[in-house]
């Protein structure tokens, strides 16, 4: 399976919020130079939200296509509606996606029960590798421990995106899963200390703007290299708060558009970073030597 970090691309959108796909392309060329293990397309960091599922297929049409089997692609596929995300995860095979990422169905509020009838209608609709995420702070859905070992015995349920930040769930995760699923931090302050207890990689915001240091940052923490891990991370955890001061991927965004990476667009509801937030992600881009 996929380990290290994994990057929670942006979606690149012009002024009026169409797809750059020539932007996208460069991208995913930037993450080949940098090292990034994988890339997740079109997940919450891609603004999957506001993609037409005719954009959504799309994106991980060409994102597979730019890697060309250079780098892992994982397609964020999840939905609110069941049937949505049975046809968004085939999408993502008949694309040649390597994997997929399915958040817990958001503002329905399902039970446990409903959140594991979903899931498993999914891995059994469509025969690809799929990675279950639970961001309740996002969906107002909690996936409990005991639902995500339920779902573990399905065969291609293959792993957990946890991005509850909480150390003791995840120990709890893996005493109740199997030794083979693997279980990755979807929260950037914390990931190092669930990769140092055992998480296989982080699905990161930070690595869209520091690819090559969470590269390693990552690596080192996988491998249990505390001290090298913890420099590193060190450097980057102005990035890891900052790049949450607005919703994500607002700030994520105006930083790479600060960069000269990607053009300024994003969707309403979202809106660019607010200007008293830029010049402190300004500072913090420059002190990680990002930004000149």
């Amino acid at each position: 399976m996929f380990q290290g970090s994994l990057v929670a691309l942006v979606t690149p959108m012009r002024a009026d919020g169409a797809v750059d796909e020539e932007a996208l392309r460069a991208l995913v060329e930037f993450h080949v130079a940098e090292g990034t293990d994988a890339i997740v397309a079109v997940g919450t960091t891609g603004e999957s939200a506001t993609l037409s599922e005719a954009e959504h297929c799309r994106v991980i049409a060409r994102v597979v296509e730019f890697a060309a089997g250079r780098i892992p692609v994982i397609a964020g596929t999840g939905a609110n509606a069941t049937d949505e995300a049975i046809r968004l995860t085939r999408c993502a095979r008949e694309a040649g996606a390597d994997a997929c990422l399915l958040v817990t169905p958001y503002y329905n509020k399902p039970t446990q029960e409903g959140l594991y009838l979903h899931h498993r209608a999914v891995a059994e609709a469509v025969d690809i590798p799929q990675i279950l995420y639970n961001v309740p702070g996002r969906t107002a859905v909690d996936m409990q421990p005991e639902t995500v070992a339920r779902l573990a015995e399905i065969p291609n349920i293959v792993g957990l995106k946890d991005a509850t930040g909480d150390l003791d769930r995840f120990h709890r995760e893996r005493e109740l899963c199997p030794g083979d699923f693997v279980i990755y931090s979807g929260d950037d302050a914390t990931a190092m200390e669930l990769m140092l207890a055992g998480a296989r990689g982080d699905i990161s915001v930070t690595a869209n703007v520091a690819p090559r240091l969470m590269h390693e940052m990552c690596t080192a923490a996988v491998n249990g290299e505390r001290e090298r891990a913890a420099a590193i991370n060190g450097r980057l955890m102005p990035l890891h708060k900052g790049l949450f001061v607005e919703s994500n991927p607002i700030p994520v965004k105006w930083a790479l558009y600060e960069m000269g990476r990607i053009p300024e667009g994003i969707r309403l509801p979202l809106t660019p970073l607010s200007p008293q937030y830029r010049e402190p992600l300004r500072r913090q881009l420059q002190e990680a030597g990002l930004l000149s």
